[in-house]
């Protein structure tokens, strides 16, 4: 079976699984992407290996293992995606050690995120794009500076919330959370729990529980 190439497209917020995002994939000679669901965490790990510009104050998972397997002086050499499976994607690390490969099962995202920060290709099979691979249109992707202003507004509008939030008057909480829909209350959910604001995101968890 022949390997196809693919580059990283974009991350999205899943819009049919909440807590999830979408990491599309692109064939790098072809117009098929594939569509592939993973967790926050890890669509957090990848989009900042993305941004050269953005370096965590302490290092995140996969940056503590490139360190360690740089210090053995081990690299990995390329990832594929291997197997699909009621949906779920299957990916194996190909390793190098003193000219030494060896591979490793590894999930999706993982491997993705490491081969980003090692600068390596990721692979999938011929049968397995024409399984799940589709082609998207440009519109279904929201553009750059659009989704940048998106992501400040949203900041904007957490900020405040969260001074709403902190206010002891029930009246100025139900206010918070007026004409906001559970959709939106789950991802600012996300997003406080991202920042570590763990008093804001558990007043909006008892809220989404009474909805």
């Amino acid at each position: 079976m022949s390997l196809v190439q693919l580059d990283i497209r974009g991350i999205s917020y899943s819009q049919t699984q909440t807590g999830a995002y979408a990491l599309v994939l692109s064939e790098v000679n072809g117009e098929r992407t594939l569509p592939i669901v993973i967790g926050a965490f890890e669509a957090q790990s990848i989009a900042i290996a993305l941004e050269s510009e953005i370096t965590p104050p302490r290092p995140l998972t996969h940056d503590l293992f490139k360190t360690f397997a740089e210090s053995y002086n081990i690299r990995v050499k390329e990832v594929i995606i291997h197997k699909l499976v009621d949906g779920v994607f299957f990916s194996s690390m190909v390793c190098v050690q003193n000219n030494e490969e060896k591979v490793f099962d590894a999930r999706t995202s993982d491997a993705i995120a490491l081969a980003i920060r090692f600068n390596t290709p990721i692979y999938t099979y011929q049968n397995i794009l024409d399984k799940a691979g589709i082609i998207l249109k440009q519109e279904d992707f929201v553009d750059a500076q659009e989704e940048e202003e998106n992501e400040n507004l949203m900041e904007e509008e957490d900020d405040e919330i969260t001074d709403l939030l902190n206010s002891s008057k029930s009246e100025d909480i139900n206010k918070a959370f007026q004409n906001i829909s559970t959709q939106e209350l789950e991802k600012k959910l996300n997003n406080a729990i991202e920042k570590e604001d763990y008093e804001t995101a558990a007043k909006i968890r008892d809220e989404l529980n009474k909805r």
